[in-house]
């Protein structure tokens, strides 16, 4: 877990990211300089963790949070989530079954679970539908798999959809408008009429036009195009570069701001280190 200096408590976050697998830390490290307490979680292809992507136990999950919300330098009573990608639609269904989340931000993630069953005591989500057939490949040979998902209002796939109006949390969506992983402003649209319809509070939604999957923190380079572990080809993340840049710089101020209100009751003031 990484800590801020200093004397604690502070609020905690739980930082996940997608289907790259492996342990990632720069993001939860940098949050740690901005006054928060952050466990960069694997879930797989990480030490013992399971190698693959087939299924994953929610228990898992819920031991990550009751270690942050036990953890003498992690102000409660809640903890905030931050998920990008398949870290996103963790992050959902951990606010929606697991106690103690007060705040979920997601990064281009998903409402419906994706990629992997879920299973949480007797529940099992199964993961949303895929048809290999709509993905297209150019010249180039990455192809662009944003049509391959099934639509989860419809039909058997409408269980994969994450009962997200169980959640006791503030939920909000970054949205790169040209991400090509898959349609995160559809998800984003989606789990918001959901909560609406259920009496829960509107989530903030902060769209970016020209903005691609990959939204990390403020000047890492773009990731345009790159391996996909699941389909196992190169895909492209869309993104135009200086949209993409400008987002990056603009998404990070957003993430801190909405934890800042959330688990500490105060609002950010806007800085101007990174």
């Amino acid at each position: 877990m990484w800590s801020p200096s200093g004397s604690g408590p502070f609020p905690g976050i739980i930082d996940l990211y997608g289907t790259g697998g492996g342990l990632l830390e720069y993001r939860a490290c940098l949050l740690a300089n901005h006054g928060f307490a952050v466990l960069a979680l694997a879930f797989y292809g990480y030490e013992d963790l399971p190698r693959g992507m087939k299924e994953f136990h929610l228990e898992y999950f819920e031991e990550a949070v009751n270690y942050m919300l036990q953890h003498s330098q992690v102000k409660g009573p809640g903890i905030g989530l931050l998920g990008h990608s398949k870290g996103g639609d963790l992050c959902v269904s951990m606010a929606s079954f697991l106690k103690g989340i007060t705040a979920t931000a997601l990064v281009n993630g998903s409402v419906a679970n994706v990629g992997a069953v879920l299973r949480y005591k007797d529940i099992t989500i199964p993961p949303l539908g895929i048809n290999l057939k709509r993905v297209k490949v150019g010249k180039s040979g990455i192809a662009d798999i944003i049509d391959a998902l099934n639509n989860p209002l419809e039909g058997p796939d409408q269980q994969s959809f994450i009962p997200l109006e169980k959640a006791e949390c503030s939920f909000m969506f970054i949205v790169g408008q040209d991400d090509h992983n898959w349609k995160s402003e559809f998800f984003a649209v989606e789990g918001s009429k959901r909560l609406q319809a259920h009496g829960k509070e509107k989530p903030e939604i902060v769209c970016y036009p020209g903005a691609g999957h990959y939204i990390e923190p403020p000047f890492f380079p773009m990731c345009a195009a790159s391996m996909h572990l699941l389909f196992g080809k190169p895909v492209m993340w869309g993104g135009e570069p200086k949209a993409h840049c400008e987002a990056q710089i603009d998404a990070w101020q957003q993430i801190q701001a909405f934890f800042r209100k959330h688990l500490t009751g105060k609002p950010s003031g806007t800085s101007s280190k990174l």
